[in-house]
């Protein structure tokens, strides 16, 4: 690698910020993280990162980025009680109301608290000679030369301290999707980026359980994709070998209750009984936590015109997305090793090199979020013929993949971010899903769990319950003389 400067500086040190001082730390001699924080003595939830408290699994793709960023890693996260897992066989998988067939596969996973995943890169990018980490420091504001087109560093406060000059030769922004770097580009005379938002209004509930290893048939998670009627999701993880972590969670307001027996039947009305057994029946070992997430957000720094020298954003500064789908880690990754390969042909128009290449990466975890979320009705966005076509076409995957392995396969590549969306347009692959579907027409749904069927007929009962209560007032109203 070659040498590009004396320091640069990143702001943030979540997972994105890491990955990005790791990839710099090639480069330049010092690379300084200042982090407004205080990190915990363990492998613990801490307040800049909220969502830390709630599922987490490293997606395949994301897991050997990381691995080949910090070789040894994905050990190290084990031997500390987290699980490597086949993300095809060690895993159910509930799409679109079906669940798709389970079957060994190269994807390999990566199931640990998030902060025991984001400690362990931590401590091994801390170990780096020429890297240094400020907790509790807060940055202000961006420092420009004269001629306010080149950043030269930040101002900072450390603590309850006054304020200090950092100077840099490059500087990038991983403060999250928080990120004041549009408003920090605007004062210097600078546009902002455009922003495209759908709202979701994404809010899940989440408790940590006892785990047996009889429980759920020696499986490592169950992951629920929200469908209809409903459109709640849900996922139980691996967390260490005797503890689960269950999050569950819907749109605009349908959360999960934080009540023993609410959350339960919330459980309960997922489309499978898996996740409901869990909560049911195992030992709770935390108090229920929340969160909640607004929108799928993404600024369009690739779309500028003009961007100082010196600056970049990076991680979910430049775009975050739905967390159930798992994607953030691992789009951080993919960006750490771009920064990286950018840096080794120079610094010479680093911005527009960086954000145009990123864009493209981003652009598949977006249309898989994005696109997905608008199949909810109350989701509002475009939604283009390719955007209706694709989830047709999806839904229809899914059905064929209850039966065959090598679509499940397929899709989860692709979800995993391993393979292009393309892949599930192959015509090989467009030919299993026509079969599926067709050989499958005529033989009935996929026969719903005991718990499931349950709570369908609880539900038929309540409503002819509704339906009787309102013919009776009916019957009743028109017995009443007419008052007009």
């Amino acid at each position: 690698m070659k040498h590009i400067g004396q320091h640069a500086i990143v702001i943030g040190a979540s997972m994105g910020g890491l990955l990005a001082a790791r990839a710099l730390s090639d480069f330049y001699a010092v690379v300084t993280v200042l982090e407004r924080d205080t990190f915990p003595q363990s492998d613990i939830p801490r307040k800049g990162v909220p969502q830390g408290r709630h599922a987490h699994g490293l997606l395949a793709r994301g897991r050997s980025v990381i691995e080949s960023l910090f070789p040894g890693w994905t050990d190290e996260v084990v031997a500390s009680g987290g699980a490597r897992g086949d993300i095809a066989g060690d895993v159910n998988w509930i799409g679109h109301g079906v669940t798709i067939k389970s079957a060994p596969s190269n994807l390999v996973g990566l199931l640990a608290s998030r902060p025991v995943l984001e400690g362990h890169v931590r401590r091994r990018l801390m170990a780096l000679p020429n890297v240094r980490v400020i907790e509790n420091c807060s940055v202000q504001e961006l420092i420009a030369d004269d001629s306010r087109t080149t950043i030269r560093g930040v101002r900072a406060r450390i603590g309850s301290g006054a304020e200090h000059s950092i100077t840099a030769d490059l500087v990038v922004d991983a403060s999250g999707r928080g990120s004041s770097s549009p408003a920090w580009l605007e004062s210097f005379g600078f546009a902002k980026p455009e922003e495209e938002r759908i709202e979701i209004g994404i809010g899940y509930t989440t408790r940590l359980y006892r785990r047996r290893p009889t429980d759920l048939n020696g499986k490592l998670a169950v992951v629920v994709a929200g469908s209809g009627p409903n459109w709640r999701n849900g996922a139980v993880l691996y967390q260490t070998e005797d503890c689960w972590i269950v999050s569950v969670g819907g749109f605009f307001g349908d959360y999960a209750p934080d009540d023993d027996q609410l959350f339960a039947a919330y459980a309960g009305s997922l489309p499978t009984s898996e996740i409901y057994d869990i909560v049911a029946h195992a030992e709770p070992l935390s108090d229920f936590v929340r969160y909640r997430y607004p929108a799928n957000l993404r600024r369009r720094y690739e779309r500028l015109a003009k961007f100082p020298r010196g600056y970049l954003v990076f991680g979910d500064a430049l775009s975050s997305f739905n967390p159930v789908y798992g994607q953030g880690m691992t789009v951080a990754a993919q960006e750490a090793v771009l920064l990286r390969e950018c840096l080794d042909t120079g610094a010479a128009d680093l911005a527009r090199r960086f954000f145009a290449r990123a864009a493209a990466v981003i652009d598949t975890p977006w249309d898989i979020a994005v696109g997905n979320d608008l199949r909810h009705p109350k989701v509002e966005g475009p939604r283009p013929a390719k955007v209706r076509f694709i989830n047709w076409y999806i839904g229809k995957l899914h059905l064929a993949a209850r039966h065959d392995a090598k679509l499940a396969a397929a899709f989860l590549e692709v979800a995993n971010l391993e393979a292009p969306p393309t892949r599930l347009l192959q015509p090989a692959v467009v030919m299993r899903v026509i079969r599926g579907n067709l050989g499958r027409r005529g033989s009935g749904t996929e026969a719903a769990p005991a718990g499931a069927q349950a709570r369908v007929d609880i539900t038929r009962a309540d409503r002819s319950d509704r339906i009787s209560r309102r013919s009776s007032s009916r019957r009743a109203a028109s017995s009443l003389p007419d008052s007009r």
